[in-house]
């Protein structure tokens, strides 16, 4: 899911004026809706084929709202070198490791693999090398001793959703060279 955000508006240096996903049935949306916030999809699977396509539609749909600042969560497409430098500077991700361990899917069972004390997530700028953008934000979790995959994302999924809105503000606050 992409969420857009003005910057510097009302009390809170970042306002979302888009929730935009790739899938049409994710809850964010939802919510999104129920707070008044606009939604929009574009179903990647309907333009699989076609990754020139879906980029396409997505970059005129950010575009379009002007936003200043973003936000990927659970966005779970990569994108190309050419799309990121469209927005380079200003699309932040949060990722479910302490990068640069574990960039990538399956982060949790190759923390556990590992015999890793510590997990937790990280949010960073994007940049056209997966999980590779500068560290703007990192919050640990433990991982206890009967962990499983399950458990550990879900306390992990507590501290990314203290993390990025911190980070956010940090970012909306500093100085922006987007869009």
């Amino acid at each position: 899911m992409i969420e857009l955000c003005h910057s510097m508006v009302g009390d809170h240096p970042a306002r979302p004026v888009l929730v935009l996903s790739n899938r049409p049935l994710v809850g964010g949306l939802e919510k999104a809706a129920a707070m008044g916030i606009p939604i929009q999809t574009i179903d990647h699977q309907a333009l699989s084929a076609n990754r020139a396509a879906f980029e396409a539609e997505l970059a005129r749909i950010l575009q379009e709202y002007a936003a200043d600042i973003i936000c990927l969560a659970g966005f779970m497409r990569i994108l190309s070198p050419s799309f990121v430098q469209l927005f380079h500077g200003c699309m932040l991700n949060i990722h479910p490791s302490l990068l640069p361990k574990y960039p990538g899917l399956n982060t949790h069972a190759r923390a556990l693999a590992a015999g890793d004390r510590q997990a937790g997530c990280s949010v960073h700028l994007v940049t056209p090398e997966l999980d590779k953008g500068p560290i703007l934000g990192q919050e640990s979790v433990p991982i206890l001793p009967h962990d499983t995959s399950d458990s550990l994302a879900a306390r992990v999924l507590v501290a990314e959703h203290q993390l990025y809105p911190r980070v956010l503000r940090s970012f909306a606050e500093g100085p922006l060279a987007c869009l």
